[in-house]
């Protein structure tokens, strides 16, 4: 038998990588009474070996699972693999995330014993060390004996200084959280909705710290996570350029002569109203990257008052020609089929990314998804008609659009499908009404 009180399994993919390190960054500073070992499965065989080891061991064993919405029905799928391959009464599947915090009970009658409710730093923490008993912590949905839903609300949103932003214990290391939650709260984006439509950054001082630990094992890029790049250190719609200057100058000043940083890059983007000369002087300045990703989302001013996204399409424009004038390659994120497009918003998306091809920029095509956890959640799947289809096509071919949007069609109609099989009490599918011109 094993001296261990309890064993962690994380399902563990490329896709979701970020969200683990976070999760053990916090676990590796916790003191805590409970003997526990962490265990990565990387594929579903390997998840279930670690599993069968767990109990072959006597061992209570958490299989920790992190899915976005697109994911979730090929995740059940896994889940329902690993349990045929390995189960027992001391193993626990928990899944966490946007997805799980948005749909608790769709997430736990699609096969998972737990659903974590929100940030899942604090929750981790409490349940080791309860040595993964969930009963009486906050931030969990889940049934009791009775089979009746226990929710115990959303996790404890805490400073991002109060945990680590990768697993140094671990040696996983990822692109940096600067900042988590957006005060602009597009209709589409589970973002704001998650962490809250308000900024939480991370500061400087502890960013630094951060970098001089990638330095000191030798490594030489620093990459950020943050829903808009020059927020960082407002509160405000008004970007704050001197903080923006200051964290950039110390991580170069940090990562030292040989090393890089990017902002404004992937995985990051810059708001098209916070595109100026300024702005993109620092980049320059003090990153490494000649590249920045702007959100335009769509070509018609209708169709972005509807999302509120809080700009229009003209600086969408502005934006490109000053980055490009600049000397940046620029590539504009765009979303074809949101709820409500006519004719005529359709006919304006495509007029403006082919005017953008034209400046230089590369679309980065999309397809409306009603992501759970949204006020636009309820609307209709993305529907890309072939004209518009036709268009992107001739873009691609040119080496102007690129992207993932055709698969996300499908996806679209799974969601969409979900939605309606999970409906939410007054709610409507009608969300802007379409105009044809």
């Amino acid at each position: 038998m094993s001296d261990l009180d309890l064993v962690l399994v994380l399902r563990y993919r490329k896709a979701v990588t970020y969200g683990f390190h976070v999760l053990l960054g916090a676990l590796g500073q916790h003191e805590t009474a409970t003997r526990y070992e962490v265990r990565f499965g990387e594929t579903p065989e390997a998840t279930a070996e670690h599993i069968r080891a767990g109990l072959a061991d006597g061992v209570r064993t958490l299989v920790l699972w992190s899915f976005y919405s697109p994911d979730a029905a090929a995740m059940a799928g896994e889940l329902e693999q690993i349990r045929e391959l390995a189960d027992g009464p001391d193993v626990t599947h928990i899944a966490g995330g946007v997805h799980a915090t948005a749909e608790p009970v769709q997430t736990l009658d699609a096969g998972w014993d737990v659903a974590a409710v929100g940030e899942g730093e604090s929750t981790l923490l409490s349940l080791v060390d309860a040595k993964g008993d969930p009963t009486g912590i906050t931030g969990l949905t889940y049934r009791d004996k009775s089979g009746q839903i226990v929710k115990t609300g959303k996790a404890r949103q805490r400073p991002l200084d109060d945990f680590p932003g990768f697993a140094l214990k671990w040696g996983k290391f990822n692109a940096l959280e600067i900042t988590r939650g957006c005060i602009y709260a597009c209709r589409f984006c589970q973002t704001p909705f998650m962490f809250s439509a308000r900024f939480r950054h991370r500061s400087v001082g502890n960013v630094r710290w951060h970098v001089d630990q990638m330095r000191a094992r030798g490594l030489r890029d620093v990459r950020f996570i943050t829903p808009t790049a020059m927020s960082y250190g407002s509160q405000t719609d008004e970007p704050d350029l001197a903080a923006v200057e200051e964290l950039l100058a110390s991580c170069k000043e940090g990562i030292g002569p040989d090393g890089r940083v990017f902002f404004g890059s992937f995985p990051s983007e810059i708001r098209p109203e916070h595109v100026s000369r300024e702005a993109l002087k620092l980049v320059r300045r003090y990153c490494a990257n000649t590249n920045i990703i702007v959100g335009a989302q769509s070509g018609s001013d209708r169709v972005l008052d509807a999302a509120k996204r809080g700009h229009g399409v003209e600086e969408v424009r502005r934006a490109v020609r000053l980055g490009v004038e600049e000397g940046f390659q620029i590539n504009v994120d765009m979303i074809f089929g949101m709820p409500g497009e006519g004719r005529a918003d359709v006919d304006a998306s495509l007029g403006l990314a082919r005017e953008l091809a034209d400046l230089g920029a590369r679309i980065h095509a999309h397809t409306f998804m009603p992501l759970p956890g949204t006020p636009w959640r309820d609307a209709p799947p993305g529907d890309v008609d072939p004209e518009t289809i036709s268009e992107a096509d001739r873009l691609s071919r040119r080496g102007a659009l690129y992207g993932h949007w055709q698969k996300q069609r499908d996806h679209a109609v799974r969601l969409a499908a979900a939605a309606e099989a999970y409906p939410r009490p007054g709610r409507s599918r009608t969300i802007l009404p379409t105009v044809e011109h």
